[in-house]
């Protein structure tokens, strides 16, 4: 290519970040590094009304556990600085005078209720939703309507106005969309968008062109929403003089609800029971924690495999890809045009996946953590990475390893005795008695000769092996799940085996 690959994510700091949000990051970034160029994080944080403290932190923190860490961002800077639209207010107002000076934009008056008044007036059935545009803009209050010395007269005294811009009639607006191709839009459907605000902040429309051009973006992947947007920005890269200049624009799909019908919202993770933002999220109003995928239990190379191929994929049947694989075969050709459905049973099979390809040590520390915030704390490397290794292929998310290994550093806090109840009888209570007198004068300590005893002792009571194994089970682990029942009692020990037991047959007796 013959600029430097130049990319950016801008999302407003409003809340948690959508996993639609992390694909965007993800595609810029797989897209950045193919082409060894730069990946910048701009915060598009113009409306102040939908500001939330902490959401920038937020963001830049859920980049940090994807491994999607911005070249240039207002965390760590960089040459086009400030990273902040709010810190770039001047600079928006003189394009937007530039702007109303060559005709292309306008200043409007009205008042809210002014507004209101306009919509109810022009509603018809034809037009149940009347917009501020082409054949109503002349019965505003504006600077196309207004006398230039009553225009003057109210700019001198301050009174309250936006900017808007002014939609060509009839004009077909045409840009080439790197994944949809050449894409069309008469000028007179779209209204007059508002370019800057009464409080002079710019609207996302005015403020991405010029903060594009300014940081020197060279392609621009937004999600398909913004479609109906792009006429305007079109314009804009027009009237300021920058066509030229102009990023190369890739629409994705939308990440769809998992029946197809419309796009995935966090009402839907609340309402099925899954997540949908990154990490966790803390509505400053109300308290309310909202789970991410990060506390939940998912790898970060899961989420993102999972993402990658959430309208993607790169022609053959291969699923799983380290982000090594991801930058070496993304490409927008192969982006759907269409939604993706999300599937959240897929997604944790992705997880899954991911956690029998680890290696023991890359999972040492996150055990540890799901272990800490479950309250345990004392236990050796040695030995966790042995459990660690003997359980992963049972766990689907990192906080299954607390059922799956938590018994093996302590004795159960519960035991499952209703499992057991219906078919225990005198014979299996005498059994385990004798068992664990068996156990006690046991040279060695190893599966091998544990599991000889067991058998040599459930001969000589007459009981089938297959009647015994759930019991045994049940009081090592406290219920039905866990590795083989001899490597369990190996590894917690002779003293630990054998009280459980005898716990075990304390409740059920």
């Amino acid at each position: 290519m013959e600029k430097k690959v130049r990319v950016r994510f801008a999302p407003s700091p409003t809340g948690g970040l959508h996993l639609g949000g992390v694909r965007t990051v993800l595609y810029n970034y797989l897209f950045a590094k193919q082409h060894n160029g730069t990946f910048v994080l701009r915060i598009e944080d113009t409306d102040q009304t939908r500001f939330v403290e902490g959401a920038e932190e937020y963001i830049q923190e859920c980049l940090k556990w994807c491994g999607l860490e911005p070249d240039e961002s207002p965390l760590s800077g960089g040459p086009y600085a400030p990273y902040r639209q709010s810190e770039r207010k001047e600079m928006y107002r003189q394009y937007a005078e530039q702007l109303v000076t060559q005709g292309n934009a306008y200043y409007a008056f009205d008042t809210p209720q002014e507004l209101e008044a306009m919509r109810e007036k022009f509603k018809s059935e034809e037009n149940p939703s009347p917009q501020y545009g082409h054949g109503i803009r002349e019965k505003m209050r504006n600077s196309l309507t207004l006398p230039a010395d009553e225009v003057s007269h109210l700019l001198s005294g301050g009174a309250q106005h936006v900017i808007r811009i002014k939609m060509p009639e009839d004009e077909t607006i045409t840009f080439t969309d790197m994944i949809r191709g050449e894409v069309s839009f008469n000028s007179s459907l779209t209204d007059d968008k508002v370019l800057l605000k009464a409080d002079g902040m710019p609207t996302y429309h005015l403020a991405v062109v010029v903060d594009d051009y300014s940081m020197k973006i060279t392609h621009a992947f937004r999600g398909e929403e913004w479609l109906p947007s792009a006429p305007v920005h079109v314009l804009l890269w027009k009237y300021l003089g920058w066509m030229e200049e102009m990023p190369e624009w890739a629409h994705l799909p939308l990440i769809l609800k998992p029946d197809g019908h419309g796009k995935l919202s966090k009402r839907d993770g609340d309402r099925l029971g899954f997540p949908v933002f990154a990490m966790n999220w803390k509505d400053a109003k109300n308290e309310e924690v909202t789970t991410g995928f990060r506390e939940l239990g998912f790898l970060p190379e899961a989420f993102i495999n999972l993402l990658a191929v959430l309208g993607w994929n790169d022609g053959t049947e291969q699923e799983l890809f380290t982000i090594e694989e991801l930058v070496e075969k993304f490409s927008l050709t192969h982006v759907h045009k269409g939604g993706a459905k999300f599937n959240y049973e897929k997604a944790k099979w992705f997880n899954h996946e991911w956690i029998k390809k680890y290696k023991v040590e890359g999972l040492r520390q996150k055990v540890k953590e799901v272990f800490a915030a479950n309250g345990l704390e004392a236990y050796d490397d040695e030995k966790l990475d042995v459990v660690i290794e003997l359980v992963k292929d049972r766990c689907t998310l990192l906080t299954d390893f607390w059922q799956q290994a938590s018994f093996f550093f302590m004795a159960p806090e519960t035991i499952d005795v209703a499992s057991v109840k219906p078919k225990w009888n005198e014979d299996k209570a005498m059994f385990f008695d004798i068992l664990s007198e068996k156990l006690v004068l046991l040279e060695e300590w190893n599966v091998a000769d544990i599991e000889t005893l067991f058998k040599e002792t459930a001969a000589e009571k007459g009981i089938k092996m297959g009647e015994l194994q759930l019991p045994f089970r049940i009081m090592l682990v406290g219920g039905k799940f866990g590795p083989t029942v001899f490597d369990i009692a190996e590894l917690i020990g002779k003293k630990e085996t054998i009280e459980r037991i005898r716990k075990g047959l304390s409740l059920l007796s």
